[in-house]
């Protein structure tokens, strides 16, 4: 019997979708396939190469009413919020501009003698393995750096979001990107590990859990294969006494709140200077009060389920042993009546918390965060760096100095001021600790899908 996954839609926990497993024969298939198309694709001009991402990228952006449909289906996304097509367009259209100059051989000597070059190569085949929570922005990161620098890829998405690696895959395939160039796959845990270990990729990008991070580094282990893993994060902000307290307060909170708190960059913990800080908890109440949690094809809607019960009742359990440890809610859940105890789950704001907290120190992935004290810089900082992690970290300041000071002393791999929960495509993604490693978009990003080729031309002379 062929083994299938279920989408379990968190709108009413009925299933959504259901896809049958690859087997490991069909999906060794899908690499031999990919290998085979690689040269053949790498050997167009580089503008052809662009041209069709971009078109590709086209396409997917006509289908961007039922996708939007089809995200409140499958995670609870409100349709409010329109997709991810901002984001999409923006960090595809920056590396498409930037792929000509990027990829160009670096010349170290042009003589009558020599010819000295530094050439990037494609790795080959390219396998993104995406996350449910941005599902074409994650996917995309990688996708499209990689198949304009001559890569063929293999995208095997997240079993919470079946349809959007379906959807990637019918815009390139309309656009005429040939057969084998782009592939999405439906993948068991075991398959996926038997394709790293036998080295059928060049490179492999990650997004998810620590312990998926693991299991891909153990795959890979021996094969000399190339990962790039985007872990986690339990990202902080930091509110200093000289701070624009009402944006400040709608930032942070926009950037803890929004997609349900399921957001990479998420904002977890807050530390306000103990100034503003009544002020600043104050406000957030009123914030969050605001929003309205519900069916997430209600255009009325801010708030819709998280994307699955289990996500739910872990965000759940941080909270009660917060709140058994002394730790205050200021939310009352019965103030959002569609909390249903299972994939529906009221925002929550704590104070009176500390780091032996769950809450402060695991990563929620959810709508809660706790909310500090901090007596300044220093404190701030200590208590920014005492985390697993390190993805972001958000300064809320009207020096810049002090915020690029302050920078520089937090273990992270972005550093935002007055702004938070964003991808700039010019500036590198990347993270240290256990948010893993790697580096996508910006010029770098076209590094993690290509390898160095140095030549060394002699000119015979008479």
């Amino acid at each position: 019997m062929t083994q299938t996954i279920k989408l379990i839609s968190p709108v009413n926990g009925e299933v959504y979708a259901e896809r049958p497993v690859l087997s490991a024969i069909e999906a060794q298939d899908a690499v031999a396939r990919a290998r085979a198309a690689q040269s053949e694709w790498a050997a167009r001009p580089l503008a052809e190469r662009i041209g069709l991402v971009q078109a590709g990228i086209e396409t997917l952006n006509r289908m961007k009413a039922d996708i939007v449909q089809e995200l409140a289906g499958q995670i609870g996304r409100p349709i409010r919020y329109g997709g991810e097509f901002g984001g999409v367009n923006e960090r595809a259209d920056y590396m498409a501009s930037i792929a000509e100059d990027t990829l160009a051989p670096t010349v170290v000597e042009e003589s009558d003698r020599f010819r000295r070059e530094i050439r990037r190569e494609p790795v080959g085949v390219v396998f993104v393995i995406a996350p449910w929570n941005y599902p074409f922005l994650t996917a995309l990161n990688t996708i499209v750096p990689a198949l304009i620098a001559g890569n063929t890829v293999i995208l095997k998405h997240a079993s919470q979001t079946l349809l959007a690696g379906e959807r990637i895959a019918e815009a390139m395939a309309q656009v005429g990107i040939p057969e084998g160039v782009f592939q999405n796959v439906v993948l068991d845990h075991d398959t996926t590990e038997e394709l790293i270990a036998s080295r059928s990729f060049g490179f492999v990008n990650f997004t998810g859990s620590v312990k998926g991070g693991q299991a891909i580094e153990r795959a890979a282990a021996g094969t000399f294969t190339a990962t790039g893993l985007e872990l986690g994060g339990k990202d902080p902000g930091y509110v200093r006494a000289d701070a624009d307290l009402d944006a400040a307060v709608d930032g942070l909170m926009d950037g803890a709140m929004f997609n349900s708190g399921q957001c990479c960059c998420g904002i977890e913990r807050i530390y306000v200077h103990e100034t503003l800080y009544d002020a600043f908890v104050e406000k957030a109440v009123t914030w969050v009060k605001a929003q309205r949690l519900g069916n997430p094809f209600d255009p009325e809607t801010t708030m819709g389920p998280m994307a699955h019960r289990r996500f739910a009742e872990v965000v759940r359990s941080q909270i009660a042993d917060a709140i058994a440890d002394g730790a205050i809610p200021l939310i009352d859940p019965e103030a959002f009546p569609a909390d249903d105890g299972g994939a529906y789950l009221a925002p929550q704001i704590l104070v009176n918390v500390h780091h032996d907290m769950r809450v402060m120190r695991e990563e929620s992935f959810g709508p809660v965060v706790g909310i500090m004290p901090v007596s300044g810089d220093d404190e701030a900082i200590a208590l920014m760096n005492d985390c697993d992690y390190g993805l972001t970290a958000s300064i809320w300041t009207a020096d810049p100095e002090a915020a690029s000071e302050i920078g520089a002393r937090l273990e992270t791999g972005t550093v935002f001021m007055n702004r938070c929960d964003y991808l700039d495509p010019a500036l590198c993604w990347t993270g240290c600790k256990d948010t893993g490693r790697g580096a996508a978009l910006s010029a770098l990003g076209y590094l993690s899908v290509t390898r160095p080729k140095s030549y060394h031309l002699k000119k015979v002379t008479t």
